[in-house]
């Protein structure tokens, strides 16, 4: 038994904390030294940035005419071989890495991410467990497909390395997704050291888009990657200090720039797709093939290998001032009716993105769509690869083929926020998934695409609704009770991660509703020229957005509702009448003498001007007479101040509209015209989407069936894309 699997059973057993972890090499275990604890660690609850990166942050801004696109920081080269059998990895890696501060380095962190898998006490699981998910992919504790990395030796310069495992985020001392390296030779500053390290990967059965099913491997998060050295003024740092988290449930990665050299054994039979351009021809050895790729100016290396792929799907995209771009659809056979539309949706994008943020930077792109029973490796982004979803037996105009043609816009987005701007997904998911999915629904949006939810059946009957994208991520997100802020971490979030998207997505939506979509795509265009291959904060997001905007009140007034804080927003209409002023009764003066006239009288006398006013004005429409009507409208504020529009409309087409702003929680608007009021509406253009309800916006004096024939229609959707997810299961 592999001392990885006895580990995870002492810990299942007996919950027993291994201080050092896997041994080191030559069988003792690692020792902590007393050096190498002289920099510090990035706080355990690290979330959105406040303070803007210093000019010179990550080498400043990439102009272009640099050697390289990144200030590359880490050299990866490793060779790897696969056993698609016992779903193993034996790798051999040389990383060189380059010490960016004024300080001497004598301990370096790296990631182990798939020790996350290699037993029910990890970090990863134990927060899946307090969520109540349980574990992913359950059969892993009763089958015992588990995953794991050994590190079977790690030297500097022939000397060997001691490390120890860590938790920098305060996890289960069970958790060995982090581990600290003390090095024999400290790194002097501006210079790099070499580690040359052996490891081994027990691949999962797959689970959080990493693993096996079958001949399908997903390889991803598979070799030792080195942590992020943060210097002051970068990210909100103030002193120099190590970025490492632990891998946890619902977080992703954060890792420097550099360069790949990677050659990959497999089957000779298996077709490999992965990060980068393929070196040649492969080359043959002993039934098996080596793949050479190489990439630079990337943070990471993902590949898959499965020997039922169907022949790729090959072509190449060029425009928008980039590089001909080859695009290689992976794909097995049953499922080849997605390969054209994923191809299709990937040129789509890759025309959208360059003309809207910037030239895609690199000539390759690469996806994969996983077999049926390998649904956990859907949906995954890495540098140039990622895999999209899957639909067997594909038909155009469903729910379906939609989601299709979005998953794959979707995680090509990533390759631009995720990929080229690089931000934290640790720290700050919002600038990841948040404006990624906001991105997509634009694209989706200028491009007319909707979202038909229907079945194949259903269409073919005739009933095939639709719904715009972005009020599809409206439904999806809280809005009554909104718990976590947009720019909390990724991992101490009480309604989980899926509110960054949803909510991330319509909060963006409704900033461009106020500033202007012209103006969004130009601060957007900005923020991507100042910050490609660096690191954003939300903090240099936010100022890309003033600055750009000139609106910087508006901008840091929604950034501190929604996103270093969650305010709901809920305004609405709470009374609207608009009541005809005809004679009353009482006492009045008529020719210097008091008179009492009764209501009788007052009645009276209204009856006859009107009759009156009628003979004269047969053609008068309804709502209009001889006397004056005072309409009053009053609006309650149960959430957040947002600058908010009323807009009243009257009998005669005319209509009134005032501006409504203030942490005040009503106000009463009141107008004294000849006609009377039939509707009053706020946000009348609808950029408020993060209004709790609005059903409640409106408000009429007339019978009006619009407002039940909406919220007949959003039950609709909303039983209609049940309907289309069971299709699909």
């Amino acid at each position: 038994m592999r001392i990885a699997h006895l580990l995870a059973a002492a810990a299942l057993l007996g919950g027993v904390a291994v201080s050092a972890g896997l041994m080191a090499e030559g069988g003792s275990p690692a020792t902590v030294p007393a050096a190498g604890t002289d920099i510090a660690l990035a706080p355990p609850k690290a979330a959105a940035v406040t303070q803007p990166s210093a000019p010179g942050a990550w080498g400043g801004i990439r102009s272009g005419q640099e050697a390289t696109l990144s200030d590359r920081v880490v050299d990866y080269r490793i060779e790897a071989t696969l056993d698609p059998v016992k779903h193993t990895i034996d790798g051999k890696q040389r990383l060189t890495w380059r010490n960016r501060s004024d300080q001497p380095v004598r301990s370096v962190y790296l990631h182990l991410y798939l020790n996350a898998f290699q037993n029910a006490e990890s970090t990863f699981h134990t927060e899946q467990r307090k969520s109540g998910a349980g574990i992913r992919n359950s059969s892993l504790s009763q089958d015992g497909e588990w995953g794991y990395m050994e590190l079977r030796s790690v030297q500097q310069g022939g000397a060997k390395v001691p490390w120890t495992f860590v938790q920098p985020d305060g996890g289960p001392a069970t958790d060995q997704t982090v581990v600290r390296m003390d090095l024999p030779q400290a790194v002097a500053p501006g210079a790099s050291t070499t580690l040359d390290i052996s490891f081994f990967d027990q691949l999962p059965r797959v689970m959080a888009r990493s693993g096996y099913f079958d001949s399908f491997h997903l390889v991803a998060q598979w070799f030792p990657k080195i942590a992020v050295l943060e210097l002051p003024g970068e990210r909100g740092a103030t002193t120099l200090r190590w970025n490492a988290h632990e891998y946890h449930a619902e977080s992703e990665y954060y890792a420097d720039f550099g360069s790949y050299d990677v050659k990959l054994t497999v089957p000779r039979e298996y077709t490999v797709g992965a990060t980068g351009e393929l070196q040649g021809t492969p080359v043959e050895k002993d039934g098996r093939l080596t793949h050479h790729f190489i990439q630079g100016d990337v943070h990471d290396f993902a590949w898959s290998a499965d020997k039922r792929s169907a022949k790729p799907l090959v072509d190449t995209w060029s425009g928008h001032g980039g590089a001909p771009v080859k695009i290689t659809v992976l794909f097995p056979p049953e499922l080849a009716s997605n390969a054209a539309p994923t191809m299709q949706a990937a040129k789509d994008a890759l025309a959208y993105f360059s003309r809207t943020l910037g030239p895609y930077p690199y000539k390759t792109l690469t996806i994969v769509v996983p077999p049926h029973n390998a649904s956990e490796a859907e949906g995954m982004e890495y540098p140039t690869f990622f895999t999209t979803g899957a639909a067997p037996g594909l038909e155009a105009g469903t729910t379906a083929a939609a989601m299709l043609d979005f998953v794959t816009i979707h995680e090509f987005g990533h390759g631009y926020f995720y990929g080229i701007l690089a931000s934290n997904e640790f720290e700050e998911p919002f600038l990841d998934e948040g404006l990624n999915e906001y991105w997509n629904h634009r694209m989706l949006r200028d491009s007319g695409r909707k979202m038909p939810l229907t079945t194949p059946f259903l269409r073919r009957i005739g009933f095939a609704p639709q719904a715009s994208g972005f009020e599809f991520e409206r439904m999806g997100t809280p809005r009554d009770e909104p718990s976590d802020p947009l720019g909390q971490n990724a991992y101490h979030r009480l309604q989980g991660v899926g509110p960054v998207y949803t909510r991330g997505a319509t909060t963006m939506r409704d900033l461009e509703a106020q500033l202007g979509k012209d103006t969004m795509e130009r601060a957007f265009k900005e923020y991507y020229r100042r910050w490609k291959f660096r690191h954003p904060s939300i903090a240099d997001f936010r100022e890309v957005l003033a600055e750009v905007s000139g609106q910087r009140k508006l901008v840091e007034t929604v950034f501190a509702q929604q996103v270093y804080a969650v305010t709901r927003v809920d305004d609405r209409i709470s009374s609207f009448t608009s009541e005809e002023l005809a004679p009353t009764p009482g006492v009045r003066l008529q020719d210097g003498k008091r008179v009492d006239v009764s209501a009788e009288q007052a009645a009276r006398q209204a009856d006859q001007l009107r009759e009156q006013w009628e003979q004269a004005h047969p053609d008068a429409k309804p709502g209009t007479g001889p006397f004056p009507y005072l309409t009053t409208v009053t609006v309650r504020r149960r959430g957040a101040d947002v600058p908010q529009t009323l807009l009243v409309e009257f009998a005669d087409g005319s209509k009134e509209t005032v501006q409504w702003s203030g942490e005040r929680r009503w106000h009463t608007f009141e107008w004294r015209k000849p006609v009377k009021a039939v509707s009053a509406r706020i946000d009348p253009e609808g950029k408020h989407l993060l209004d709790v309800n609005k059903l409640d916006d409106s408000r009429t004096l007339k019978q009006d069936g619009s407002a039940a024939r909406r919220w007949t229609a959003d039950l609709a959707a909303i039983f209609q894309s049940l309907i289309a997810l069971i299709a699909t299961v």
